[in-house]
Parts: C-alpha cells; sequence; structure tokens
C-alpha cells in the first residue's frame, strides 16, 4: 500500500519545486537544503523529510543538483503530463481565473468553461468559450477534463462538483464558500479566502498581545 502523503507535505514540495524552477533557469547547479529552506520558508530538516518519502536526494555535503530535483519533483507531483481543466461559474472569480495566464506554462490547460446565465454563454474569456451547462458532461468527455474548477454562487456549488466528478472530473477545486461532497478517490482543494483572511486576523492579533505584553514587562 502507498504511503500517505500529508497535504502539508505536498504543499511545501510545489514550494520547493517553484524555487528549483527559478534556480534552474539561473542555470544553478547545485542547492543546498538550506538553501531550499531559506527560501520556502522552512527548515532544512523538513527539506531533507520531506524529500525522503519519496526516495534518496542528493549526496551528503554536497547538496541536490538543481534540474535533476527540480525533474524528480515534477514526476512526483504529476507534472510530467498536460491537465485538462474546466471552470464552472465565470462570475468574477471564474473570469479572473480565465485570465490567469500561467495556467498554460505550468502544464494546466483550460479546456472549457461554464455558466448557467445565458447572458454569458458563447463569451470568449481568455480565449475560451462560455458553454451552456446542458453541455458540460458530453465536454468533459470529449476534452478529457480531469480537474473541475468550482466558482459558483454557494447554492449552485454541490451541484455542479456532483455532475463533473460524474462526468468524469478526478479533482475538484472549489472556491465556493462552502463544504463540497464529493466520492472517496476524487481529490479535493477548497481555496476559502475568508477562512485565510481570519487566519492572517489572528496572527496580527496573537502577535500584537505578545507585543503588549513584552511591553508592560519593561514598562
Amino acid at each position: 500500500m502507498a504511503r500517505k502523503i500529508s497535504d502539508s507535505t505536498v504543499r511545501r514540495l510545489s514550494r520547493y519545486l517553484r524555487r528549483l524552477r527559478a534556480l534552474d533557469r539561473r542555470e544553478q547547479k547545485v542547492v543546498s537544503s538550506r538553501g531550499l529552506a531559506e527560501a520556502t520558508g522552512t527548515t532544512a530538516a523538513q527539506v531533507r523529510k520531506d524529500l525522503s518519502h519519496f526516495g534518496s536526494f542528493g549526496k551528503r555535503g554536497q547538496g541536490y543538483d538543481v534540474h535533476d530535483l527540480r525533474v524528480q519533483l515534477e514526476e512526483i507531483l504529476g507534472l510530467t503530463r498536460r491537465w485538462s481543466v474546466a471552470v464552472l461559474g465565470v462570475g468574477k472569480i471564474g473570469s479572473a481565473l480565465l485570465g490567469y495566464g500561467f495556467f498554460t506554462e505550468r502544464g494546466f490547460d483550460v479546456a472549457a468553461a461554464f455558466d448557467a446565465d445565458p447572458a454569458k454563454v458563447g463569451l470568449d474569456l481568455g480565449g475560451v468559450r462560455v458553454q451552456p451547462l446542458s453541455e458540460l458532461e458530453q465536454t468533459f468527455s470529449d476534452r478529457g477534463v480531469s480537474i473541475a474548477i468550482i466558482a459558483t454562487p454557494v447554492e449552485a456549488a454541490q451541484e455542479m462538483a456532483t455532475r463533473a466528478v460524474r462526468a468524469g472530473a478526478r479533482a475538484v477545486l472549489n472556491f465556493a464558500p462552502v463544504k463540497l461532497n464529493v466520492p472517496s478517490g476524487v481529490a479535493m482543494r477548497e481555496m476559502d479566502v475568508t477562512l485565510e483572511l481570519e487566519g492572517l486576523c489572528y496572527m496580527v492579533t496573537a502577535a500584537g498581545h505578545v507585543a503588549d505584553r513584552l511591553a508592560d514587562d519593561i514598562e
């Protein structure tokens, strides 16, 4: 049985890969675990632990070959193939995603976009024609859509996720502020901006409390 890797580990791998790509573009040959750690906000020990889940990389005292590690992380993260993506809902978030120019260079092809509003159907957004929901299932099948991005209003999000999965989506990225239910075996990521903002508010508030206590102690 394959070992289960935590979501936090996978997120760090993505950050390591981003750093390695930048170093590779600059033709840097070698990077240490400390060098990766400092650039990605973690520790050298954590870098080594994360990579150890997938094999033995680098040489003690010499570091990691930048190009080789980049290639291997792309393989681990499944980025050596193209992924077909569909955006469901082309309101402000969906439209912004369709205008995001880095999907293609990172291996993601936006194959389709859908909306329930007849006024939006037929629009060209980022080079993608908005289609009616009635064409969702056939389009997913014809274009091999693997990843569905849910950017609909809350009340429509679950239905769209269910239809996308039934049509063949193997992963769902949810921007609607609601918990979605998908079958086991379907990967799910939720992008709740409000939760992230609340987390930032807590960090700022907690830091302020610490500063206040330190000031009191000094006085």
